[in-house]
């Protein structure tokens, strides 16, 4: 008899499917433009986001650089206006401090909802209508 495996759809935090955040640059814990999450995923990168100079000069000070490229891992460095899976907490951290990118419903992972409220990311949405 055949095992029969469900396919489990990662959803987003409106309860829809998970849009691609980025692609170019490529990003995503598994780099495949989508904030999906696993097991091997400790900083539960999940929230898409549109970084700006704030928020990258915030990481920064917080020993997380995402300005500058590291050719030996394929990164090429963020510049204010790109889409980047961010780590929730770390999200979270720069809206306590005034600082919190905008961020894409569509393409953040219903996990984020585990750090931060569904009503603070619709206050930082870029899609909402």
């Amino acid at each position: 008899m055949q095992k029969i495996v469900a396919m489990t759809q990662a959803r987003n935090v409106l309860g829809k499917p998970l849009e691609i955040c980025c692609t170019s640059p490529m990003t995503g814990f598994y780099r495949d433009g989508a904030c999906k999450t696993g097991a091997g995923d400790f900083g539960a990168h999940v929230i898409c986001a549109q970084v700006t100079e704030e928020f990258l000069a915030f990481t920064k000070s917080r020993g997380n650089d995402l300005s500058t490229p590291v050719p030996m891992y394929n990164f090429p460095g963020l510049k204010s206006g790109d889409r980047w899976c961010l780590c929730a907490s770390r999200w979270k951290e720069a809206l306590d401090a005034g600082v919190a990118p905008p961020v894409i419903l569509s393409a953040t992972h219903a996990s984020a909802l585990e750090y931060v409220s569904l009503d603070e990311l619709k206050q930082h949405a870029l899609d909402l209508s």
